[in-house]
This record gives C-alpha cells, structure tokens and sequence, in this order.
C-alpha cells in the first residue's frame, strides 16, 4: 500500500498514468502539499493538438492521495484516491469531482477524465504489478 501512496504521490508518476499527461514541471514541494504543472495533451476532431497546462495541487495521508487541477479554460478536478489493504493487495477507491462554467466544456472534460480513470487501473497493475 505504501508503494501505491509514494506512487501516486510523485508529479512524475501521473506522466503516462493518465494517457493525456506528457509531462510535469515546474514541481515546488512543501511541507504539506506538493505543486507543479501538468502538461496535458488534448487532440480536437485528431487533427489539433493543443497542450494544456493545468496547476496541480497533491496531498498526501497513509491512506489517501488527494488534490486539485485548475485549467486555464476554466475546468477544474477535484480527486482523492482511498487506499486499503485488501487481499494481499491494495484496493484504490478513485473519486473524481469535475467542475466547468459551461455545460458543453463539462460534458467534454467529464468523458475526458472518465476515459482517464478507466485506463489508470491497467496502468497502475502494469506498473506496480
């Protein structure tokens, strides 16, 4: 369970955790929270690539690893992975909150982050599995 925490608590960890992050900088850690940008990668109709970079903001506990993501287009995520012992294993409980000033913009950042989550699982198995 520790080595899922440590994990998920890296900036540099989310690269490829999420199909759309290509890069991290700018990582500044404090005593209670860890902040950086995240450099997403968004491909419009698979023709425009545009890279979005959104501020993370990470806290973590023995049992979660929480945050928020503010883009400058006006979405923002909140997220918090529970970790508990299970089986030999860790299960992760992965809860998203997604906000945006207009419903199409949250309509479109919502399958996004859907489409993240699903994929994180296999990621994660395939890493630390």
């Amino acid at each position: 369970m520790e080595t899922l925490r440590a994990h998920l608590s890296q900036p540099q960890s989310h690269v490829g955790l999420s199909p759309l992050v290509v890069a991290v900088k700018d990582v500044e850690r404090g005593e209670d929270e860890t902040r950086y940008t995240s450099v997403e990668r968004l491909r419009f109709l698979g023709l425009v690539k545009y890279d979005n970079m959104i501020k993370v903001t990470v806290r973590s506990t023995p049992r979660t690893v929480e945050g928020e993501v503010k883009s400058p287009g006006g979405v923002r995520l909140d997220y918090r992975f529970t970790l508990t012992e299970k089986g030999g294993g860790t299960e992760v409980e992965d809860i998203l909150v997604v906000h945006a000033w207009a419903r199409p913009l949250l309509g479109y950042a919502a399958r996004k982050a859907r489409e993240v989550q699903l994929a994180r699982a296999g990621v994660l198995v395939s890493r630390l599995g």
